[in-house]
């Protein structure tokens, strides 16, 4: 094991949005022992801080658009503009809220820190003089029949996403968290068989099924345990701690270790 990469919410951070004792523990004896340490998310700026970002190398942002290595953008995949805007504006005559984010910046079509509280840097926009390279771009609140809508606007180069609260999020098919994780990797010379990811939601699939080893936490939908390798405990339990902890215990390779049955 050479490199950790590990989702946010639901998987390093608990409920309440916050980073465990024993997790921070967990990850600096992972950079004792020289084991780049990876966050991957879908959100953007705002990730950073509930990361504590000194605990880790890197970090992969809006689900793969951005990496991020030692401070510096190493990688970039973005949703060109001219892809986006007839999607926005299909998506904003059906009345949906909307945002395009880039560097850390909401560019909307509704009050947006009235939804998420934590957003301060948001600009109300006319989606028909969109004309931003975005990183993401966002549904809020889609239903399964908004997202085979959506699927009918999409060109062949953007693909759709749903969380499991409901975000509808827009990508370049380059921006997955699997191939810019691979960008990092080769940055650092690090090999896709000694890579152990974490994750919980539907956009950690092609990660957790990239990596080396991939583990579910135990609160992880049941279509992300189907495609891990194993399952470890759940956030609220520190479950990405333990199975570290665990794995650094151990001598000579680390081993496929299952804390719960899928």
């Amino acid at each position: 094991m050479k490199m950790i990469v590990t989702d946010l919410d639901g998987t390093l951070l608990r409920d309440d949005k916050t980073v465990s004792q024993r997790t921070k523990d967990a990850l600096r004896r992972c950079q004792a022992a020289g084991i780049k340490t990876v966050f991957a998310t879908g959100r953007g700026g705002s990730a950073v801080n509930l990361a504590t970002a000194e605990l880790f190398d890197g970090w992969v942002l809006n689900n793969g658009a951005t990496a991020v290595a030692d401070g510096k953008i190493v990688h970039r995949c973005l949703v060109p503009h001219e892809l986006a805007r007839p999607v926005l504006l299909a998506c904003h005559e059906r009345g949906y809220h909307l945002s395009a984010q880039l560097d850390g910046i909401h560019y909307t079509n509704f009050p947006i820190n009235e939804r998420w509280a934590f957003i301060h840097n948001f600009e109300i926009v006319d989606c028909q003089n969109h004309a931003i390279d975005a990183e993401k771009l966002n549904i809020d609140d889609i239903t399964p029949e908004d997202a085979a809508f959506v699927e009918t606007l999409l060109p062949p180069q953007l693909y759709l996403t749903v969380s499991r609260d409901r975000l509808g999020q827009i990508m370049h098919r380059g921006a997955t968290k699997s191939s810019t994780v691979a960008e990092l990797a080769r940055l650092w010379s690090v090999k896709q068989e000694e890579i152990t990811a974490f994750g919980d939601d539907l956009n950690d699939i092609d990660l957790l099924r990239w990596a080396g080893i991939g583990v579910a936490m135990g609160n992880a939908l049941p279509e992300v345990r189907a495609f891990a390798n194993c399952v470890t405990l759940s956030n609220e339990e520190d479950g990405l701690a333990v199975w570290v902890n665990k794995a650094l215990d151990m001598s000579g390779a680390v081993q496929y270790t299952v804390y719960r049955e899928k």
